[in-house]
């Protein structure tokens, strides 16, 4: 029989009358479930296994808990407490504290596998916060079980962008070591805890971080609203519905038009440049937030249209029976197959026969889009996959040479292990060795306590990638060379060597043979790597670009995916894409976010650097800068005329004169475009950007570096 605490003297009750009639509707609802108050708090936890399965279902929540439950641990060590961490049904999947209160809480069933809802507790902190969906403070004698009197318990639930439950934080104390700062503590954690849930399940959305005090962007009181490109309202945390004074369900029923009175467009264009300052944006009442936007949009490779973030979820999807599945067999998440590929069914196009004749995804099938060069390369990696070959994937920065690795590993006996990506030119060269063959406690200074693994014990049974490898320090290379001989890593500070079995996969945009010969790549590490050398071509060398821009356009914008318009698709064909499918990537996400609720991408919708990239690419023009004492431009007004100076008729001719037919450029054309177009509409700057599909500040920046100074 389990020991019940003897109830210590009483510490003075937080105060509040809303309080006492808050505890005491508890106290009523535990009545009416038949529950008595001197019922001893037997241990009846769950077993073991269903345990497990409660955790497996909450990994996600305990994942983004676990690093917050730490930090609250640090702020509360040796104060006679614990952390309690529940699911939505008041199941404790984790508690965290100090061994001897830890002890005491046990007694009364305080310990993961336990039900602390009202049904099974009563009045607590945890089933309360439950029920009432608020934060809940239950301090000693208002626990409507006797046992649990000795306890002070302060709970906080943790809610998805939705606003549905996902579970309870809870610091629990005795009763004598209360504090008022408690509560506060625990609800900063809930919060930043929603907060990284809401980050990672929108991390490639338009998120507007907002406060009516500037200084609080950035800081846990702050309000983040997600927005879909066309505008609609997706989620948001609790400070925003609190800041706003609507529900989760109110919320999503507005656009951010109604709510603030802008669009996603107008957003993305202030924030495009670094360093933007904050909006000021308004409710329709007139109050009035700061606001700053977070786009997060990863920056490494995208091919067919997916960002490596976004095809690792895919092309690492497990089989059912490891419970990590986010792709059934035989099913395909979307895509565009080469143009000129024969016609088949949606789910076949990115399967495999596995042995046993059913289908698969296959990350390499995934990559075909109809360029005979990418198909070549796919062709050489299939002959030689699960071989125990290494390959060495060239090419130039961003043609996505991740990628390809992350489907090898997909498509390999080695899929159900680790893929381990090291990026040698990221990571600073006095840590190098220790991130790639790990460290013991004490190596160094600053070494974490217990050490760390390192990359290669860490992909041991799967893959290990390492990208530009051509920017590993010398002198490392020597102790990578042993350790893929040997197979077997010496930690930093350890004498013990640790067996690794993984397959190795290169990849580099330097020129390993200069390097070489320059004696600033070893020869004998290159042939360790070079089993197959594999190139992967330029984005102007591809034939694929229209179904690769397709692929894009419809992972920005599934629901009502754009296309291109035919002098876009034009200026696309005829560019040399130096940033290769990373550049058309970001070309095309800005594009998607300016023609939101519309059918075609226009010039329009393409930003001025870019166009001006272009300009001098495809052209063969240098803009001229501007003059030294060029004259103030006047702010602009939307429907203000905008002088145009024209030259007189001698001045023309002698202008023609001197300056032959053939000399005239381009860029001048443009400018007498727009100024023609400009006396067509009367000066309306708005109108003759729609005509032209070109920015207003376009004109601006054309007309201002070609108006002729005014005479003194």
């Amino acid at each position: 029989m389990p020991t019940i605490e003897t109830e210590a003297p009483a510490s003075p009750a937080p105060p509040g009358p809303p309080r006492q009639a808050f505890i005491e509707r508890s106290h009523q609802r535990s009545e009416a479930l038949g529950l008595k108050r001197h019922e001893k708090s037997g241990l009846d936890p769950m077993i073991r296994s269903d345990l497990n399965l409660a955790r497996e279902r909450n990994q996600r929540l305990y994942t983004h808990a676990a690093p917050v439950m730490q930090l609250l641990y640090e702020q509360i060590v040796n104060t006679e407490s614990m952390i309690v961490l529940t699911d939505a049904q008041g199941t404790i999947l984790h508690a965290v504290g100090d061994d001897s209160f830890l002890a005491r809480a046990h007694r009364v069933a305080l310990a993961p596998g336990e039900n602390w809802a009202e049904h099974a507790k009563g009045t607590n902190a945890i089933g309360t916060a439950l029920f009432e969906e608020v934060p809940t403070l239950v301090h000693g004698g208002e626990h409507f079980i006797h046992a649990n009197n000795f306890l002070t318990c302060s709970a906080s639930p943790i809610f998805d962008p939705r606003g549905n439950m996902l579970g309870v934080l809870d610091v629990t104390g005795d009763h004598r070591g209360y504090h008022q700062h408690t509560m506060g503590l625990v609800r900063m954690s809930a919060r930043m805890i929603e907060n990284h849930w809401l980050s990672d399940d929108y991390n490639n959305r338009l998120r507007l971080h907002f406060h009516s005090r500037p200084e609080f962007i950035g800081t846990l009181l702050e309000g983040i609203l997600v927005v879909s490109p066309e505008g609609r309202l997706l989620g948001a945390n609790r400070a925003a519905l609190d800041q706003l004074g609507v529900s989760g369900a109110e919320l999503r029923m507005r656009s951010l038009s109604s709510l603030l009175g802008t669009t996603p467009a107008a957003i993305y264009d202030h924030f495009r440049m670094p360093m933007s300052p904050p909006m000021q944006l308004c409710l329709p009442t007139g109050q009035s937030f700061f606001v700053s936007a977070r786009f997060d949009w990863p920056s490494r490779p995208v091919v067919g249209g997916l960002r490596n973030a976004e095809m690792a979820d895919v092309i690492d999807a497990r089989e059912p029976s490891q419970g990590t599945s986010s792709l059934r067999e035989g099913e395909w998440t979307g895509g565009v197959p080469s143009p000129d590929a024969p016609a088949q069914p949606a789910d076949m196009v990115a399967t495999a026969a596995t042995a046993n004749g059913a289908q698969r995804f296959s990350g390499l099938q995934y990559l075909r889009t109809g360029d005979p060069q990418l198909e070549t390369v796919i062709q050489k990696v299939k002959r030689v996959l699960d071989r125990g070959i290494p390959l060495l994937i060239l090419g130039e920065t961003g043609t996505g040479k991740e990628l390809l690795a992350r489907a090898v590993h997909h498509d390999s006996v080695r899929a159900r292990q680790a893929f381990v990506a090291v990026n040698c030119a990221s990571i600073p060269e006095s840590l190098i060795e220790a991130e790639l063959f790990g460290y013991e406690e004490g190596a160094f200074t600053g070494a974490r306590r217990k050490g760390a693994p390192g990359r290669l014990v860490q992909a041991n049974g799967g893959t290990l990638f390492l990208d530009e490898i051509g920017d590993m320090p010398l002198p490392l290379q020597a102790r990578l060379l042993r350790a893929l001989q040997e197979r077997s890593v010496t930690p930093l500070g350890s004498t013990k060597s640790i067996a690794v079995d993984i397959a190795v996969i290169g990849a580099t945009h330097r020129n390993l043979r200069e390097m070489i010969a320059a004696q600033s790549f070893r020869e004998d590490l290159y042939y360790r790597l070079n089993g197959l050398a594999l190139r992967l071509p330029a984005l102007r060398e591809r034939t694929d670009v229209e179904a690769i821009v397709r692929r894009i356009l419809q992972a920005e914008r599934p629901q009502d995916t754009p296309e291109l318009s035919s002098q876009v698709l034009s200026m696309f064909r005829r560019y040399q894409w130096p940033g290769n499918i990373r550049q058309l990537a970001n070309v095309l996400r800005t594009a998607a976010v300016m023609s939101a609720g519309e059918r075609l991408v226009t010039t329009n919708h393409l930003s001025d650097d870019f166009l001006e990239d272009m300009q001098r690419a495809v052209g063969g023009l240098t803009p001229a800068p501007p003059p030294a004492l060029a004259p103030a431009w006047p702010p602009y007004e939307p429907h203000a005329a905008l002088p145009a100076p024209a030259p007189t008729a001698t001045a023309a001719a002698s202008a023609a004169a001197v300056e032959p037919a053939s000399a005239r450029t381009l860029e001048q054309a443009e400018i007498d475009m727009i100024r023609a177009t400009l006396d067509a509409v009367g000066g309306n700057i708005s109108l003759a950007s729609k005509q032209l599909g070109i920015s207003r500040n376009t004109i601006y920046r054309r007309l201002r570096w070609n108006t002729p100074d005014k005479p003194e």
